[in-house]
């Protein structure tokens, strides 16, 4: 079995555990992955493969199991020397990063997971309909995956992303045809389906961090809120978005990178000029409470009905922020903010 992997970006190593449906080179390219690895790269070594079966990596593949994914991140870990890092796992790519930080705890620094399940569509305690759902979805991977039609396959991108423009749309019924065969996909979705993490998941003894968006309609929210009610001392933060895939412009994408920012103990910046430490920025008492709103994912006419100002003042104060920290995105306010201890502290003005 031959994998694929990269490496891009700079600093400590951020390992991303593979995930279905994934290209290294398609996804650098792709306006539904883009913003993802630039950010992931902005201050590390972002390392990340494609899953057997899928991308680059081989497509003759005997065993999909979870074992086997397992054994495929040890792999490419082995590989590049890594001896402790933290772990990223998104949709089912946690699944293999669970299980991972548990068979090797003293390499797992953090683990960080987003859109991840507890237990897959045919393992859940759901209704009658589910089994028959997911038995279906199977069937329709097997049979127009990898037509030229995109019709059978604008079904899963309307699922993973429903606020997708057209463009992003076809991306990613691109990404579909070019990442697997349908039989792959049906196959390695079948193992994903019968997942169940509930064991696995109360022996996972490392710092974690869980995000899900509220009304993702591949993984439902309740199976985020219950993995990280499993591993003992996760901290769960729900998303505002319909997403599975968060999208760049949407503000939930901010607040994931503020929370994960924070949570790995970096600073969130990309190619932008840095706050210098021997000029401290003073920002008024308005910037900076709008700053700490930013910072918990809130838009611009939730900012302005928060603190009763009208939507062009709040857009105002947002420009000037940017402008007085040299920073060019509301991400590496969000990640400032957090740092700074603002949005902690507006929260506890606003509670008392």
């Amino acid at each position: 079995m031959r994998l694929a992997y990269a490496t891009s970006g700079s600093g400590p190593p951020l390992v991303k555990a593979a995930n279905w449906l994934s290209h290294l080179e398609f996804d650098w390219n792709s306006p539904v992955w883009r913003h993802w690895l630039t950010a992931l790269s902005a201050r590390h070594t972002l390392v990340r493969y494609d899953q057997r079966g899928c991308g680059l990596s081989d497509w003759d593949v005997q065993d999909f199991s979870l074992d086997a994914w397992v054994r495929d991140l040890e792999t490419v870990v082995d590989a590049l020397g890594l001896e402790r890092f933290p772990l990223l796992g998104l949709s089912r790519g946690g699944a293999v990063a669970i299980a991972y930080a548990v068979r090797h705890p003293e390499r797992v620094s953090h683990l960080v997971l987003c859109g991840s399940f507890l237990r897959g569509r045919l393992a859940r305690n759901a209704p009658e309909q589910q089994p028959a759902e997911a038995e279906a979805l199977l069937a329709l991977i097997r049979t127009g995956w990898g037509r030229d039609n995109p019709a059978f396959r604008q079904m899963f991108t309307t699922l993973f992303i429903p606020d997708a423009t057209p463009e992003q749309a076809q991306w990613f019924n691109d990404l579909q045809r070019l990442s697997t065969s349908p039989e792959n996909a049906a196959r390695s979705s079948e193992v994903s389906y019968s997942l169940d993490l509930t064991e696995v998941a109360r022996a996972a003894r490392v710092p974690t961090l869980v995000l899900h968006a509220r009304e993702d309609a591949v993984v439902p929210f309740e199976e985020g809120r219950q993995l990280a009610a499993l591993i003992p001392g996760a901290r769960f933060v729900p998303l505002e978005s319909k997403n599975h895939i968060l999208l760049e412009d949407e503000h939930a994408w901010e607040r994931l990178l503020a929370e994960m920012y924070s949570f790995l103990g970096v600073e969130a910046e990309d190619a932008g000029p840095r706050v210098s430490a021997e000029e401290p920025v003073v920002l008024t008492r308005r910037e900076r409470e709008v700053a700490a709103l930013v910072a918990q994912g809130r838009s611009n006419r939730e900012i302005a009905d928060t603190l009763v100002l009208s939507e062009r003042t709040v857009e105002s104060h947002v420009s000037n922020i940017l402008s007085k920290l040299g920073f060019r995105s509301r991400a590496q306010v969000s990640a400032w903010a957090v740092e700074q201890g603002l949005a902690r502290n507006v929260a506890e003005a606003r509670s008392r």
